[in-house]
């Protein structure tokens, strides 16, 4: 018997208009009723397996140790593998499609240290059909796992170098600026870059500096801030937000609507310079020259 396991995080593009995720928490509880299932989210847009890997990322560090069961699936029925992978030494074990959705994850917290196809028919349900992986497959396997079946059991070892890596894309400095991509857009409307702290140093390093963003032939001034209500009224501010990375936002509003952006789309970020070339800091309706 493998390491028995109390929570069960759940992440898909099933979204709650169906019965989707209900079923696969009926499947669960059927196996392994002792289990606390932990709805990450169903928001996930239909097919995205990037945006998934991406939620799946933010949220790691975060979850409870146990099972992860992500599910956000556009090849299945296909020849794609599923798999179960774990990491930690087995502190946890995530559970899906290997199709780059679960890989962002398993960097982030340091590598598979073993991983399975999950080939083992004993462990899934009979379907009339294919394509309900998530209830017919992943869901009984990530119960079972919960209830101790040792990870070996559903199938053949598969060597971790070879799954299927996750899309994360890499900002670039040019001489025109910092060449950025939003990873995410979130419900308030703010703009997830993929860009840390340390990048926006010869940008726009201190709170109060100013610079540009630049989206779809257009240009904006942005102001560096700590919190949203610093932003100035009807105006753009940048901040680190709570996974440490640099996001645009506006008061109370939605900057994703104001800069007319989404998921994947590239945004440039420039210095501002005055006509000596000099760059600005603008601090609460002030300015000054440095």
């Amino acid at each position: 018997m493998g390491r028995r396991y109390d929570t069960l995080s759940f992440l898909s593009d099933y979204g709650t208009d169906d019965e989707f995720v209900g079923v696969v928490h009926s499947v669960v509880r059927s196996i392994a009723p002792h289990l606390t299932t932990v709805d990450v989210t169903h928001g996930i847009p239909p097919h995205d397996v990037r945006a998934g890997g991406l939620t799946l990322a933010r949220s790691a560090q975060y979850l409870c140790p146990g099972v992860v069961l992500a599910v956000v699936d556009p090849g299945v029925a296909t020849s794609r593998r599923a798999v179960a992978i774990e990491v930690g030494n087995g502190e946890s074990v995530l559970v899906g499609p290997d199709n780059g959705l679960l890989a962002p994850a398993v960097a982030l917290v340091g590598g598979a240290t073993r991983a399975v196809s999950l080939t083992r028919t004993d462990y899934h349900l009979p379907a009339p059909g294919p394509t309900f992986a998530g209830r017919d497959l992943f869901a009984p396997v990530a119960a079972h796992l919960a209830n101790g079946v040792d990870l070996g059991e559903f199938g053949e070892a598969v060597d971790p170098s070879t799954l299927l890596p996750g899309v994360m894309p890499v900002s670039a400095a040019d001489d025109d600026g910092l060449h950025a991509e939003v990873l995410w857009v979130d419900r308030f409307g703010n703009i997830q870059l993929n860009v840390g702290p340390g990048e926006l140093g010869d940008i726009v390093g201190q709170v109060g500096d100013r610079c540009q963003v630049r989206s779809s032939g257009s240009s904006r001034p942005v102001v560096r801030v700590v919190a949203f209500d610093e932003v100035p009224a009807g105006g753009l501010g940048l901040l680190v937000d709570s996974y440490g990375l640099a996001t645009l936002v506006v008061d109370r509003a939605s900057a994703a609507a104001d800069l007319g952006v989404s998921a994947g789309d590239a945004l440039v970020l420039a210095p501002t310079v005055d006509g000596s070339g000099s760059v600005t800091r603008v601090e609460l309706g002030r300015s000054e020259t440095v």
